[in-house]
């Protein structure tokens, strides 16, 4: 049977929208800014949709880390709503888009080997991923080797990409290979599942999603060349070739050393600066990814006036999320860490 979308898309429709209307408004985050310490921004965030995650442990034991684990946990909430709730032919993508912070979470555990760090210290780190998760991961912390643990790893979605990735970290004794193999892994088959819908839901994940891909893959490119001065043959096999609007002749052009600005440009025609950003690559590119962000963040809300029945809308409010708590996590260092306004406002997607 086809797809029906005014039928198929009803129900969640519905769901997301209520959930939608529970984002935190602009004077929310203008009210938390102006807050005098994490007390005071914990107290006024209890008044919104967080509170009950908040609550979920005493305020004594309320920190800056707690906290962001207890709000993730909201994300999490609503992936598993809108994964259980949405069209069969719809989920393959939105598992996968969830999936994210599961390979977050295994690179996470993989450091925290590495640095020799407990499982009390690793754990509220980790994405609250649930019983759904793969990663036997407090195993894995406590053996204390990454050659063990990604053993443990046999039989799941990540042990093939591991296992190549381990003859590299073998040599080297880095995880850079490893975490590289899991992000290009991990994007390939969301490209694979979005093109895998049909005509009209691909279009709609396309627009998000596929400025995100394009996003990641330009930063690994600059970042590679500018900062990890890796060869050009290393920069192509380190990325994606293919993208949404970021071309593979974009992406070897970078890795030869080609003037950036004009292909950044090209990508982007919207955006203004770009010169001096990229003439300035610490301060500049953490701003051009904030402008990129925002401009996700807007095609995101675009997606609430249109067309109702199509899969942009659980798309568009899950990534949605996944930028207000990342807004609250900088909150939270900077109020534990008494940081006035101007050293972190630029970190924000709100303007205030």
């Amino acid at each position: 049977m086809s797809p029906n979308p005014a039928t198929d898309f009803a129900a969640i429709n519905a769901r997301v929208r209520a959930m939608y209307s529970n984002l935190l408004t602009k004077q929310d985050f203008i009210g938390m800014v102006e807050a005098n310490d994490l007390d005071t921004l914990f107290g006024l965030l209890k008044h919104t949709v967080y509170g009950p995650y908040l609550d979920r442990i005493k305020d004594k034991e309320l920190n800056a880390r707690r906290a962001a684990f207890l709000c993730r946990s909201r994300l999490a909430e609503a992936y598993h709503s809108i994964i259980n709730n949405s069209p069969d032919y719809t989920r393959s993508l939105l598992e996968q888009m969830y999936r994210y912070f599961e390979v977050n979470n295994l690179k996470g555990i993989l450091r925290g080997i590495t640095t020799n760090s407990s499982w009390d210290k690793v754990r509220f780190v980790l994405f609250p991923y649930g019983s759904d998760s793969v990663l036997p991961a407090q195993a894995m912390v406590e053996s204390g080797n990454v050659v063990q643990a990604v053993e443990m790893l046999d039989g799941t979605p990540y042990y093939e990409t591991l296992a190549f990735a381990m003859k590299r970290f073998n040599v080297e004794q880095n995880l850079f290979p490893i975490e590289v193999a899991l992000d290009l892994d991990y994007w390939r088959e969301l490209w694979k599942t979005v093109k895998d819908l049909p005509k009209n839901d691909q279009q709609y994940a396309s627009r998000i999603l596929g400025p995100i891909l394009d996003m990641n893959n330009l930063m690994w490119a600059i970042r590679y060349r500018a900062y990890h001065d890796l060869s050009e043959e290393e920069v192509i096999n380190y990325t994606l070739p293919f993208g949404y609007h970021v071309r593979d002749e974009d992406i070897r052009a970078i890795a030869a050393g080609a003037d950036m600005a004009p292909i950044v440009k090209r990508i982007y025609p919207f955006l203004t600066g770009v010169d001096e950003m990229l003439a300035d690559l610490h301060s500049g590119l953490p701003k051009l990814e904030l402008l990129l962000d925002k401009r996700i963040a807007d095609q995101c809300n675009t997606c609430f006036m249109g067309n109702p029945f199509q899969i942009g809308i659980p798309i568009g409010f899950l990534q949605l999320c996944d930028f207000e708590i990342q807004e609250l996590v900088v909150l939270f260092e900077a109020k534990s860490n008494n940081l006035p306004v101007e050293k972190y406002k630029n970190y924000l997607l709100i303007d205030l």
